[in-house]
């Protein structure tokens, strides 16, 4: 039962606004869904929004993007409605990046119905001089509370904001996303803290939310559910967008998981298939009980996988009219799927019409495919995603050892997509398997791969020649300390022993590429700063000389016309900057053709 000691939760985790917002198709669905969202916030008059990070697509979301979450937050987070609950914590420890550390809720100039609290995601994370992210433009604007964040990469302490209502007491844990190799060596090494409050420390209730990949994607590209703190009773995991909303406990630590996954369909994975929800979770005490939430306003998507071997029957590949026999039998497929689609969209009006369809065929077998671009024209008018709607692929076969018996069962997978493989990793299998001569002798592939990431994702031209330009240095700093001999050999091998030590030393070195970009960001910061400080100076030198040049003795027609004169000039002026800002737009899109090209020129 609901009464003064229950804490009524809202969870959602991945929201993405702004993803495939130029689609003419979908462009709208993050916008519409997270309207659902916090009406149903508001519906079931929750104390507050917990968000488990991603709530937006880009890190530099666009004026569209940003314009439509103000507008949705302000019409269902702000009203007369009172909360009902306290903050004991010391404000200050829990939002000290801000420029207003305390709860929006409290602040006098706010009226505030709905608190929404958020981390920050991998997408949406902070960057910059000023190491700010979007969030920030919310928590300044007093719509949302920003928390979980840590610009430490030797040692963090995740401080719990806490809460009370009544006799159930939270301790709200929050940590936005950190590169998880990054994250997990520091696990490894102790050196992450949950801090606890000092008295009566069992009588919390111990909520974390985390945004980092909880599936494993290499030896430490995730974080294993045991390294968190068994004292936890609930962990909102976020960053996975499969939708496992029901909390499920770990058998080794005790506490239960809840995955509430992503509410829009972002890739074309079966993981994403899975019906959305969101999630009401009710406090008290020490007890809880997460509802489960249907989004119903999530555009449906179906896939399906066809191996064409499966069906000797109806296909051989010595059959000149194969090809013809294989379009078909998808297309019946894709019918099926829409079929499907539409039955479910009956029930369901706020659905949107068109239906997301993914069909995966595996043409192994001396098969080939048929055009996608011909078979995509069939479908243009009735699904939100022609262009993609067939995936062509071959299973390539594991070999097993000789002495052990083949298991053909494990012969058989399907293409895990949407998980699309990062730059770093990228340059570092490149240089695994590249030819000597081509091999890295003074950088790091760890090094390397940090700054190309840099300047693929947050678009930083400076980030590549920055960190080449401080490990030369670093590096002759290196051989005049050792004295080394102007003899080319020895030089090249104090080199090679100067990198392999900064190899093993992955922790210095994370650091180093780190402050090197932030270094980066600051001197750019500073030089904006200066030419802003010179074109105000030179505007106002140029209103002076104007204000001079009129003597007292002029008369008002000889004003105006120098006044006509000059709204000409600006006029023109207004003309030339508007040429700037489509010559800047270009430079936009260059941009991204470079980026596309540096990673060609890696790979």
């Amino acid at each position: 039962m609901d009464d003064e000691d229950t804490f009524k939760i809202l969870i959602a985790t991945d929201i993405h606004l702004g993803y495939l917002e130029k689609d003419p198709v979908r462009g709208n669905d993050t916008f519409v869904t997270f309207n659902e969202i916090l009406d149903q916030a508001q519906k079931n008059e929750v104390d507050f929004i917990l968000l488990g990070g991603d709530l937006f697509h880009d890190n530099k979301p666009s004026r569209k993007t940003v314009h439509s979450c103000l507008e949705s937050l302000r019409k269902y987070c702000m009203g007369d409605r009172p909360v009902q609950f306290e903050i004991l914590s010391d404000q200050a420890v829990n939002f000290n990046y801000s420029k207003f550390p305390w709860v929006n809720y409290q602040d006098e100039n706010l009226n505030i119905s709905i608190p929404v609290f958020s981390i920050h995601g991998n997408h949406d994370d902070p960057t910059g001089a000023d190491a700010l992210c979007a969030l920030d433009i919310l928590s300044c604007a007093g719509l949302l509370n920003h928390f979980g964040r840590s610009a430490s990469v030797e040692k963090i302490d995740i401080s719990p904001i806490l809460l009370r209502k009544g006799r159930t007491k939270i301790a709200l844990y929050g940590l936005g996303a950190i590169p998880d190799e990054r994250l997990y060596r520091m696990f490894v090494n102790k050196q992450v803290t949950m801090l606890r409050p000092k008295e009566d420390e069992d009588s919390w209730f111990n909520l974390f939310v985390i945004h980092q990949n909880r599936s494993k994607h290499g030896a430490t590209n995730y974080i294993p559910e045991q390294f968190l703190d068994d004292f936890i009773n609930l962990v909102v995991w976020g960053h996975e967008h499969e939708c496992k909303i029901a909390p499920f406990q770990n058998e080794q630590q005790r506490f239960y998981i809840s995955q509430p996954g992503s509410s829009v369909v972002t890739s074309l994975s079966p993981g994403e298939a899975v019906k959305k929800h969101i999630g009401l979770l009710h406090v008290k005490g020490k007890k809880m009980k997460m509802e489960k939430i249907a989004l119903e306003t999530v555009r449906t998507f179906h896939i399906e996988d066809i191996v064409l071997a499966d069906h000797p029957d109806l296909f051989n590949p010595d059959n000149p009219n194969v090809t013809q026999a294989i379009q078909a039998f998808c297309m019946e497929k894709v019918e099926l799927m829409l079929d499907t689609a539409e039955r479910e969209r009956l029930g369901n009006p706020r659905q949107p019409e068109k239906p997301i369809i993914r069909l995966r065929v595996d043409y192994a077998g001396g098969f080939e495919p048929f055009s996608v671009h011909r078979f995509s024209q069939k479908y243009m008018h009735r699904v939100a995603n022609p262009k993609d709607i067939i995936h062509f692929f071959r299973h390539r076969e594991q070999k097993e050892k000789k002495d052990i018996d083949l298991n053909f069962g494990k012969l058989v997978s399907r293409p895990t997509e949407g998980t699309a493989l990062r730059v770093e990793d990228l340059v570092k299998q490149y240089f695994q398997t590249a030819e000597k001569k081509v091999q890295l002798s003074l950088l790091t592939e760890r090094g390397m791969g940090e700054a190309v990431q840099e300047f693929v994702d947050k678009e930083e031209k400076d980030a590549i020649e920055e960190l080449v330009k401080f490990q030369l240095e670093k590096t002759q700093r290196f051989l005049k300390e050792r004295h080394t001999d102007a003899e080319e050999g020895k030089i090249d091998e104090e080199v090679r022993k100067f990198r392999e030590s900064r190899k093993k030393n992955t922790e210095e070195e994370d650091k180093e590429v780190r402050e090197v970009i932030t270094l980066n960001f600051e001197r750019r910061a500073r030089a904006h700063r200066s030419e802003d400080e010179v074109l105000v100076s030179a505007s106002s030198d140029e209103d002076s000389m104007d204000m001079e040049s009129i003597s007292p003795g002029d008369g008002l027609s000889s004003t105006l016309s120098r006044g006509r004169g000059r709204a000409r000039g600006r006029a023109r002026g207004a003309r030339g900057q508007n040429s700037t800002a489509r010559g800047s737009s270009r430079r936009g899109r260059g941009k991204k053709n470079l980026a596309v090209f540096v990673l060609q020129f890696i790979l």
